[in-house]
């Protein structure tokens, strides 16, 4: 079949797009023009449209992506709308209705984006039976999360509006075209090959096709959720001569539970990963929140987080404390790495040319007190300057007193990589879990790295927050009071 996409239900020839034309690009040169370009780094999402995903249940979920990030030939006989799909003058969706109707489009420009994003949250199967009658800030009586709308910027500021149309909303008509799309599966993914004068996009079938063509092409760019890859192209003006796509291989998508570790697939998204641990990992739980944005975890991976090997990505130092391992696979066969031993110099690893991540391994028993602290300049959407991850276990000594048995704590931001604060885990472990053992291990931890100042923070300032983390670790977890006239350790 010649490359195309359905778009707000038609279909649409590709063209050569090779590897470095994104969805937004080609959307707008197809006269989608609704969807704006903002920041072309996925923060604004004005870029926003919806795209049919996997509900892994035999059907359709509606998903909002940022289509400045992807290429438009990862979308090879998929499913996209746009605004322009939902509705159009005199005949508009229920979402642009209440936003027309409570004053949330305001200047417009940002108005596409939100109407997708909104529209996912609008679509989302069990909305309605998570009604709460405003049971806090971020919930509506409509079972809408805000958090949908947590990737989505507006320049005009005028937030009330908007959370009022979101809250507004009704259930979907079951005459609702989309609606009804839902019951059907997404379209499969499609082998893909499409070439330009910029480069050439293969998306193979198998894993064991993609390693043979990365065996050929060891500078091949892998892309997954694009996360990264639409930044280096937009930002960067990077082009590789050949992009492989692998966000859709089975082998990379699987999730599996035994005795021993939870596997996650390399190219699930976040949100997926998300939904299919379905809060059996607590740290994990306290992560997801702060990745960035929806748009964005409705696209990124695990993989993709690990294989830049950035020093400030959030999920490193949370798998270092739940003491994750990787399966690293490539023609020559499988190997496990150790997360703590994958790290070996600024953006660099031990992955070997030819290696891709198939799968996150996270060991069981998990550790049961765990934490996550992400500092950064705004709550959600952002890049963070420190970040710290705890996983401890607690034992009763018998009189009382609790001690520390095991700890672990990953570190993000403070060094040219990710790391374990071994010096501060030594003082803890088989210490009481007191005040004087927490004071004692924060300094450890404050010395833990080598923090740099750069536009985020200065060094002084990060080595601050490393301690005064693990304070207000101990104050979210103070374990059971020490009995009165207990020897001070």
């Amino acid at each position: 079949m010649r490359p195309a996409v359905t778009v707000n239900g038609r279909s649409r020839d590709l063209g050569e797009v090779g590897g470095h034309v994104t969805l937004l690009e080609w959307l707008r040169a197809s006269g989608w023009t609704g969807t704006k370009e903002g920041c072309a780094e996925g923060e604004c999402g004005a870029c926003a449209v919806l795209v049919a995903r996997d509900d892994g249940a035999g059907g359709t979920r509606w998903v909002a992506i940022n289509a400045c990030l992807v290429p438009a030939a990862a979308f090879d006989q998929q499913e996209v709308i746009t605004a322009e799909g939902l509705g159009q003058p005199g005949d508009l969706h229920p979402v642009q209705q209440e936003m027309a109707r409570r004053g949330g489009s305001q200047c417009g420009y940002c108005t596409p984006g939100f109407i997708c994003s909104m529209a996912a949250e609008y679509y989302r199967p069990d909305r309605m039976s998570a009604r709460n009658g405003h049971a806090d800030h971020e919930h509506g009586p409509n079972g809408f999360d805000l958090h949908a709308l947590s990737g989505n910027l507006c320049r005009c500021t005028g937030y009330r509006p908007i959370r009022d149309s979101a809250f507004a909303l009704g259930a979907p008509d079951p005459a609702d075209p989309l609606a009804a799309r839902q019951i059907a599966p997404p379209p499969a993914p499609a082998r893909t090959s499409v070439t330009s004068d910029q480069g050439r996009y293969v998306r193979p079938g198998t894993l064991a096709e993609t390693l043979d063509l990365l065996a050929g092409h060891p500078d091949a760019q892998l892309v997954a959720g694009s996360t990264d890859w639409g930044v280096e192209l937009n930002i960067r003006h990077h082009r590789a001569g050949l992009s492989i796509g692998i966000d859709r291989l089975p082998e990379l998508r699987e999730f599996t539970v035994g005795p021993g570790h939870f596997g996650i697939g390399a190219a699930l998204s976040l949100s997926e990963a998300e939904a299919s641990l379905a809060g059996q990992i607590p740290l994990l739980d306290a992560l997801f929140p702060q990745f960035a944005s929806r748009l964005i975890r409705n696209g990124a991976t695990f993989g993709g987080n690990l294989g830049t090997a950035s020093p400030i990505g959030d999920t490193p130092p949370v798998l270092l404390a739940l003491g994750a391992s990787l399966v690293l696979s490539s023609a020559a066969g499988d190997r496990e790495v150790p997360l703590a031993d994958y790290f070996t110099g600024y953006r660099q690893s031990v992955r070997r040319p030819g290696e891709l991540i198939r799968t996150i391994r996270i060991p069981r028993p998990l550790a049961p007190v765990t934490g996550f602290h992400k500092i950064a300049k705004r709550r959600f959407d952002d890049i963070s300057s420190v970040a710290v991850a705890y996983a401890l276990t607690l034992a009763d000594d018998g009189a009382g007193q609790q001690t520390v048995a095991e700890a672990r704590i990953g570190l993000g931001g403070v060094a040219a990589t990710p790391l374990r604060a071994r010096d501060a885990e030594q003082v803890l472990t088989g210490r009481p879990w007191t005040r004087a053992t927490i004071e004692e291990a924060a300094g450890a931890l404050a010395r833990a790295g080598t923090p740099m100042s750069d536009h985020r923070a200065s060094a002084d300032y990060r080595t601050a927050m490393l301690r005064t983390s693990l304070l207000k670790f101990f104050a979210e977890h103070p374990g059971r009071p020490v009995p009165e006239g207990a020897p001070t350790p």
